[in-house]
């Protein structure tokens, strides 16, 4: 990946070091999320993006433990609700860069009705998909995700029903940032959280990413086989086209698993398409104060 340029630190470099905090790390030896939780204070550090610019909301799981562990302005949400979440705060504060994280449960099992609506509406949000291929939380029980066959903790004899083919169907609900990283591969992965934080619109990144507890058959040595940037594998893909986005996400993983930017589409985002936003520039928690409704309610009579 060129990282020509990626902006070198400035004087300002010593806030970013209030990232850090003294919460023990609970997650499991090899775990994906170190190097997820790496990438994104990198790049809040490239990007010049302190504590007071952004908002970061997270939902239950493995991937929700991390709220504590990064000293920001942080969310713990409800099992499969962080992208509701993040929408409201993205629309009420705007001015503030917006990050969200889930995992393959929260997000495609009981959250998938609302990530069908936060592609769809474009909500100014940088969504990290943390994609282990199952429920490690609550001890590897089989996800929307896991392959057909392996064998989980409550799928002893192996999930019986298909995955979904989650990126094709990100695909097809008009998205305007489509991109996969590995939570091994921390160099590109802060590459292109750095991208998302640059992007105006709904930015979905899906991480590939290790659980050595829980799902032994994908570990890092498999991905590594099978990684591929897309630079490399693809050097003429054109991000523009989602039939080349398409193409990418159909090869077989057994002979690679392409990762980078796969599609984006820049377009004014959910909020500047709003009618009612338009020339103002107070966000909406500088406007809660009484109104007398009293006109509406009459003319409704």
């Amino acid at each position: 990946m060129n990282c020509n340029h990626l902006k070198p630190l400035s004087e300002k470099a010593e806030e970013y070091s209030s990232l850090e905090t003294d919460q023990l790390m609970t997650w499991c030896g090899g775990c994906g999320n170190y190097g997820i939780q790496n990438a994104i204070a990198r790049a809040l550090t490239l990007e010049e993006i302190t504590v007071r610019d952004y908002i970061h909301c997270f939902d239950v799981g493995c991937s929700g433990n991390g709220s504590d562990k990064i000293n920001a302005n942080t969310i713990h949400g409800l099992h499969g609700r962080v992208l509701p979440l993040a929408a409201g705060v993205a629309l009420t504060r705007p001015d503030k860069k917006i990050i969200a994280e889930a995992g393959d449960g929260a997000t495609f099992s009981e959250g998938v009705g609302h990530l069908v609506h936060a592609v769809r509406s474009d909500y100014p949000v940088v969504f990290l998909h943390h994609n282990n291929q199952n429920y490690a939380l609550t001890t590897g029980q089989a996800s929307s995700l896991t392959p057909l066959g392996r064998v989980q903790s409550a799928a002893p004899d192996g999930a019986f029903t298909p995955p979904l083919n989650h990126l094709d169907m990100i695909l097809s609900l008009n998205p305007s940032f489509v991109a996969r990283g590995f939570s091994g591969d921390v160099n590109q992965l802060t590459e292109l959280i750095r991208q998302a934080l640059n992007h105006n619109g709904f930015a979905f990144i899906d991480v590939l990413q290790a659980c050595p507890t829980y799902n032994r058959t994908c570990g890092n040595a498999w991905y590594l086989e099978r990684i591929k940037r897309v630079e490399d594998y693809a050097p003429e893909h054109d991000k523009a086209s989602l039939e080349a986005a398409r193409k990418l996400i159909a090869v077989d993983p057994d002979e690679a698993l392409v990762t980078g930017v796969l599609y984006q589409n820049p377009r004014a985002n959910y909020y500047e398409q709003m009618p009612m936003r338009q020339g103002v520039t107070t966000p909406l928690t500088e406007e809660v104060r009484h109104y007398d409704i009293s006109g509406h309610i009459n003319a409704l009579r």
